[in-house]
C-alpha cells in the first residue's frame, strides 16, 4: 500500500471522518514515513486546506443560483420577456466575480509553487481553481460581463426562435421527422432550408461572442478560447488537433465505404443521379452528423413498437435498466424538478430543445431537460442523459471535492452515456422489453451498419468538421464574411456533403448548431467518446459477459454496474490517461472500435463493388 492508497484508506473510515484535516495529515506521515514531517510542511498543507475547503463552500453556494437562473432561461423562454435572462446574467456574474478573482488566482498560483510538497487532490483543485478563472477574469470584468450578457442573449434567440415551413410554424421535432422519414425531395429541402435560417439570426452574435471569449481568456495567457477550452485534457491546441485527425484517418477507410455506398442508396430512393458528394438535404439529419435512419430493414421496427408506449413509459424503462444495474432509484425530487417532456402546442412559452443532463448544486439535485416523444431517438436519448445523470450521483461522494465533481475528462461524460445508447439498441436488450418479440431474425450485418451510420458517421463531423470550423473561428479569427464558406469547405472535404444550392455570406449554417453558441469549443468532446464508448465496450462484452459485442445484453448485471461506478466514481479527481490504463490497460485507441466494424468491411467492398468512390483514399493528417 503506497502512501495515497493510505491516505485513501483512512479518510474513508467512519471512526476518523471528525479527526481535523491537520491532524489526520499529521498521523498519515507518522505512520507511513511518506515524507519528513516538520512545522513548514504543516502550515502549508493547513493554509492550502483551508483555503481549498473556503473556496469549494462559496464555488458551491453560488452555483446553485447561477444554475436556477440558467435553468429557468433555458425551459422557460417568453418571447420578449428579458426578466430571466437579467436573473440568470446577474447569477453568473456573482459565479464569476468569485471564480475570477485576483485573489482566488494569486492564491491557487502560489500554492502550486510548492506543488512538490502538496497532495494530487490538492493540487488538481488548484488546477480546476486556474482553469475556471480563465473564463472569466477579474481582471477583465467588463468583457466578462458583456460576454455573459451576450451568451444569455445568443440563448435566447436560438431557442426563443420561431422555425417555420411555408409560413407555418413547426418544432424542431417536426423538421427532424421530415428529414428522418421524407421520400418527398422537395418537401425534404424545404425542411432542410427551414432549420438553417436561424443561422441567419445568429450569425452577428457568434462573432460578438468569439471576440469576448478570446479576450478574456487571453487575460490569463490563453492564446484564444479554443486552446483554453483543450488545455482541460492537458493538451495543446496542435496536439487535439492531431488527435482528432488521427482518428478519422483510422476510421476512413470504413468511412469511405459508407460514404460511396449511401451516395448510390439514396440516388436509387429519390431516383435521381448518383451525385458526386452528398446533399445535405437527402440525409436524415439537420446537420449529416448521423445517418442510422437510412436503415430500415434490419429486422427492428423500433419506432412502430414504440409508437404504442408513453414517453413516460420510456422514461421508467430507463430507470429500470439502471437500478438493475445496482444504481438507485432517482428521486422524487428527481421528477418534480426535470423538464422530460415536450410543451403543448399551445403553451405561452418556449424552452430548450436540445437534451442536457444538469447537476444542479454539485451534491444531490440532478436533473434532465428533455422532450422525449416514443421513438427510436428518444429510446436512446433518454438511455443517454441517464447515463450523465448517474455519472453526477457517483461522483457526489466525501473523496471528490466539490469543484473535482465532473468527468475523468469532458469526453469520459459523453461516453459513458453514449456507452448506453448503443447498448440499448443491441437485440438481446430490446427483446428484454418486449420491444421486439424472442423470435425474431435480426439481420446482424444491417444492425451493424446502422450503428456505423451513426457512431463512425459522427467522427468526420465532430473531430472534423465542427473542429476544424471552431479552430480556425477562435485560433485563426476567421472573419465573419468567410463563415459560410469555410463551413461548406470543411462539410465537402470531412465529410464529403454539399449544401443543395449555394450558400452566400448572408447565411451561417455554423450557427444553425447549438454548440457553436452555447458549448463552444468542445465539440471534439462527442469524437473523442465515441472512441472511448468502443474500449469500454469491448471490455464489457470480452471481459464481464464474455458476450458477442455486437449482441449484447447489460440489463441486470450487477457486475457491469460494479464496473461502471468504480470508472465514474472518481471524478474529475484523477489523471484520465492513468485512470484509462488503471481500468482498461490501455492509453485511448480507435483500434476497437475499427475492430468492432470489421465484418461490415467486406460487405461494403461487395456492395461498392462496380461504383465509383469520390473520396481520397486517405484522410490528410495536417
Amino acid at each position: 500500500m503506497d502512501c495515497l492508497d493510505f491516505l485513501h484508506l483512512f479518510n474513508n473510515t467512519q471512526a476518523m471522518k471528525t479527526i481535523t484535516q491537520i491532524f489526520s495529515f499529521s498521523l498519515i506521515l507518522l505512520f507511513t514515513g511518506c515524507t519528513k514531517v516538520n512545522e513548514d510542511d504543516k502550515t502549508i498543507h493547513t493554509e492550502v486546506e483551508n483555503f481549498l475547503e473556503s473556496y469549494n463552500l462559496k464555488f458551491q453556494q453560488l452555483l446553485i443560483p447561477a444554475n436556477e437562473a440558467q435553468w429557468k432561461l433555458n425551459t422557460f423562454i417568453i418571447e420578449g420577456d428579458t426578466t430571466a435572462a437579467l436573473e440568470a446574467q446577474k447569477a453568473s456574474e456573482a459565479m464569476v466575480a468569485f471564480t475570477g478573482s485576483a485573489e482566488n488566482i494569486e492564491q491557487a498560483l502560489k500554492f502550486l509553487e510548492n506543488r512538490n510538497e502538496l497532495l494530487p487532490v490538492q493540487i488538481r483543485q488548484l488546477e480546476a481553481i486556474l482553469y475556471a478563472a480563465g473564463s472569466s477574469p477579474a481582471i477583465v470584468s467588463e468583457q466578462v460581463s458583456e460576454k455573459i450578457k451576450a451568451e444569455n442573449l445568443q440563448t435566447q434567440m436560438l431557442f426563443g426562435y420561431e422555425f417555420s415551413i411555408n409560413g407555418k410554424p413547426v418544432t424542431v421535432n417536426d423538421i427532424d421527422a421530415i428529414l428522418e422519414n421524407s421520400d418527398n425531395l422537395e418537401e425534404r429541402l424545404l425542411a432542410w432550408e427551414a432549420s438553417k435560417e436561424v443561422g441567419r439570426v445568429l450569425k452577428s452574435g457568434l462573432t460578438n461572442l468569439r471576440g469576448l471569449r478570446n479576450e478574456t481568456v487571453q487575460a490569463l495567457k490563453y492564446d484564444n478560447y479554443f486552446q483554453y477550452q483543450v488545455s482541460e485534457y492537458g493538451m495543446t491546441s496542435d496536439e487535439m488537433m492531431k488527435t482528432c485527425r488521427s482518428m478519422i484517418h483510422d476510421v476512413w477507410p470504413l468511412y469511405r465505404e459508407l460514404h460511396t455506398w449511401a451516395r448510390y442508396e439514396l440516388a436509387k430512393k429519390y431516383n435521381q443521379p448518383v451525385p458526386e458528394m452528398l446533399p445535405a438535404h437527402w440525409l436524415p439529419n439537420r446537420w449529416g452528423q448521423e445517418w442510422s435512419s437510412m436503415v430500415k430493414d434490419d429486422g427492428v421496427d423500433l419506432d412502430k413498437a414504440l409508437m404504442a408506449k408513453s414517453p413516460e413509459w420510456i422514461m421508467e424503462q430507463a430507470e429500470d435498466f439502471y437500478i438493475s444495474l445496482g444504481f438507485p432509484a432517482l428521486t422524487k425530487s428527481f421528477y418534480e424538478k426535470s423538464s422530460l417532456y415536450p410543451l403543448s402546442l399551445d403553451s405561452k412559452h418556449k424552452k430548450n430543445n436540445h437534451a442536457s443532463a444538469w447537476h444542479m448544486n454539485n451534491a444531490d439535485d440532478v436533473r434532465s431537460l428533455m422532450s422525449i416523444e416514443p421513438n427510436t431517438r428518444w429510446w436512446g436519448t433518454t438511455l443517454h442523459e441517464l447515463g450523465h445523470i448517474y455519472y453526477y450521483i457517483s461522483y457526489t461522494n466525501d473523496s471528490v471535492p466539490i469543484i473535482l465533481r465532473g468527468g475523468a475528462n469532458r469526453a469520459y461524460h459523453e461516453a459513458m452515456g453514449t456507452l448506453i445508447g448503443m447498448a440499448s439498441m443491441q437485440p438481446p436488450f430490446l427483446k428484454q422489453y418486449g420491444l421486439i418479440d424472442e423470435d425474431v431474425e435480426v439481420d446482424p450485418t444491417m444492425q451493424l451498419l446502422k450503428e456505423a451510420l451513426d457512431y463512425v458517421v459522427l467522427l468526420p463531423w465532430g473531430a472534423g468538421v465542427m473542429t476544424e470550423f471552431e479552430h480556425d473561428l477562435y485560433a485563426n479569427n476567421l472573419s465573419q464574411s468567410e463563415y459560410n464558406k469555410r463551413w461548406w469547405e470543411l462539410k465537402r472535404s470531412c465529410q464529403g456533403i454539399v449544401p443543395p444550392f449555394e450558400r452566400d455570406s448572408s447565411y451561417c449554417d455554423a450557427a444553425s448548431k447549438t454548440h457553436i453558441n452555447d458549448d463552444a469549443a468542445q465539440y471534439y468532446d462527442y469524437a473523442l467518446s465515441n472512441v472511448l464508448l468502443f474500449q469500454f465496450h469491448d471490455h464489457i462484452s470480452n471481459k464481464i459477459l464474455n458476450q458477442d459485442p455486437h449482441n449484447t445484453n447489460y440489463y441486470g448485471s450487477k457486475e457491469i454496474g460494479s464496473f461502471l461506478k468504480e470508472l465514474m466514481k472518481d471524478g474529475a479527481n484523477c489523471h484520465w490517461p492513468d485512470h484509462l490504463k488503471k481500468y482498461l490497460g490501455s492509453e485511448m485507441t480507435a483500434k476497437p472500435m475499427v475492430d468492432y466494424f470489421n465484418p461490415l468491411m467486406e460487405w461494403l467492398k461487395n456492395q461498392n463493388k462496380n461504383r465509383v468512390s469520390t473520396l481520397p483514399e486517405k484522410y490528410p493528417l495536417n
